[in-house]
Order: structure tokens, then sequence, then C-alpha cells
């Protein structure tokens, strides 16, 4: 805490995140753990690597220390199966099974001074999902 009278000076971010890609349901599943400091990623674990990459000073030296102890990245690797693909369907019908359909409106458009002529009919689709 700032001494006293003092204010701080900024807000620190200290963020871990945990995401899981999935291609092909879970035919082949990846899984990746990101540490950001400040918006600024210094470590990060990717299944697909299998082991700790450091992208500052500070992530360099955490993934030489971590990736010395094999029980810990066991336990990274094993997450394909005990995070990914055991949560997979739980999470399938609000991600993969989602279908929003397209809200269509049709307008006139008038000719303009800079465009004479007849008008033209515009088409808009939007908010739909998935994109394809």
């Amino acid at each position: 805490p700032p001494g006293a009278g003092a204010e701080l000076s900024g807000v620190f971010q200290d963020m871990a995140r945990h995401e899981c890609y999935f291609i092909n349901g879970t035919e082949k599943v990846r899984y990746v753990e990101r540490l950001i400091y400040n918006r600024q990623q210094y470590l990060m674990f990717d299944s697909d690597v299998g082991h700790y990459e450091g992208f500052t000073p500070y992530g360099e030296m955490n993934a030489k220390r971590l990736n010395r102890d094999p029980a810990r990245l066991e336990y990274r690797r094993t997450a394909v199966d005990t995070l990914c693909r055991h949560n997979y369907p739980i999470v399938a019908p609000f991600s993969v099974e989602r279908r929003v359909p397209p809200s269509v409106s049709i307008s006139l458009v008038p000719p303009s001074s800079s465009q004479p002529g007849p008008g033209r009919l515009l088409c808009s689709v939007v908010d739909f999902y998935p994109a394809a």
C-alpha cells in the first residue's frame, strides 16, 4: 500500500487464461494456459508443445523452473482430457450447437445528387450465428 497521503499511481492486472481449442468436436483438442501481467503475456503452456515458454526475462526464468518439474508438466499435459474434453458436453450447447437465425431487412435507398438515377434496394442480413 502507498505511504500516508500518497495515491496509487496506476492499476495493475495479473491474469491467467485457460483456453481449450476444439477441432472436429473432441477429435483434436488443444489446451493453452497464458499468464499475463499488465497486458503483456510473459509465460505460456501449450499442450501441442508440451512445456512452458517464456516471453519476457521473468517468464523465461519461470519457464525454466516449471519445466524442471515433471509432475507439473504431466498435470498440464493431461488438462486436455481433465479440463477440455471433460467440459466439452457442458459448453457445446452454448458454443458449437448455437444457432441464431438472421435478421433481414430490405429498404429503398433514394437517389442522391452524387448518384442520380433510380433508387436502389438495400438488403441487410445481420445478427446471425454461425457466420458461415
